[in-house]
């Protein structure tokens, strides 16, 4: 399957109600390719997502991200000494002390500063590239099939790592990534904040290696539990 395949299973399957999202980081060393306009205004990663969930697409140098917090994270920024140390998010009021933001952003997933350059994010249907995750924003009940798809043929149970912020570019994009493994987030302050992301709606992040056989399960049980479960 190609991605626009892919992608038209996703959300015939699953009745999405926006685009899956493709995310590919470009790393030092590596060229940026001209697949989509760079934008003319900065942009943290989570805008990105919920944009390209809409059907625009964006090629992202580092120094076109606006989110430090994000953008550190991911690699492409420095942290500023604040957010290292757990003022910005204890001035903020997330965290009774500046020791536990401190602790928080200690335990986050992180990749090296300076080690990605770019980030491309567009949707599914229209990335000539492969990505590294595929990002989808929906409702709780509709990213719940994700979890049996991944446990279809070997069982098991299926972790959540989230935290108080850092939904789409820790929580949706670095820890699939660095694990193998979708992970799940209720969103963040930050994206809630910055973005349109409704109230009723969360993130699963899939490393897209696996995505082929998370659709050739879904669509095993789409004439089967799928259509019990949701009445139809």
């Amino acid at each position: 399957m190609d991605n626009k395949q892919i992608s038209n299973k996703l959300k015939d399957i699953l009745d999405l109600r926006y685009e899956p999202v493709a995310v590919k980081l470009i790393h030092k060393g590596e060229r940026i390719p001209d697949l989509f306009d760079i934008p003319s205004q900065k942009l943290r990663h989570c805008q990105s997502i919920m944009r390209a969930r809409k059907g625009e697409g964006f090629v992202i140098p580092a120094e076109m991200h606006a989110c430090v917090v994000g953008g550190s994270s991911l690699g492409l920024l420095p942290t500023p000494e604040k957010v290292r140390k757990g003022t910005f998010h204890y001035n903020l009021g997330m965290f009774k002390s500046e020791t536990a933001a401190s602790k928080t952003m200690e335990e986050r997933v992180e990749l090296e500063e300076g080690s990605v350059i770019a980030t491309i994010v567009s949707p599914l249907k229209t990335a000539d590239f492969e990505p590294d995750v595929v990002i989808i924003v929906d409702e709780p009940e509709t990213l719940y099939w994700l979890i049996p798809a991944t446990t279809y043929e070997n069982g098991g149970r299926v972790e959540m790592s989230t935290a108080p912020f850092q939904a789409t570019c820790v929580d949706a994009t670095l820890i699939p990534l660095v694990t193998g493994k979708i992970n799940l987030s209720m969103g963040c302050f930050g994206c809630r904040k910055a973005t349109d992301i409704q109230t009723d709606e969360m993130l699963a992040g899939i490393p897209f290696k696996e995505l082929p056989e998370v659709v050739k399960n879904l669509e095993e049980m789409h004439k089967g539990p799928m259509e019990k479960a949701r009445g139809k």
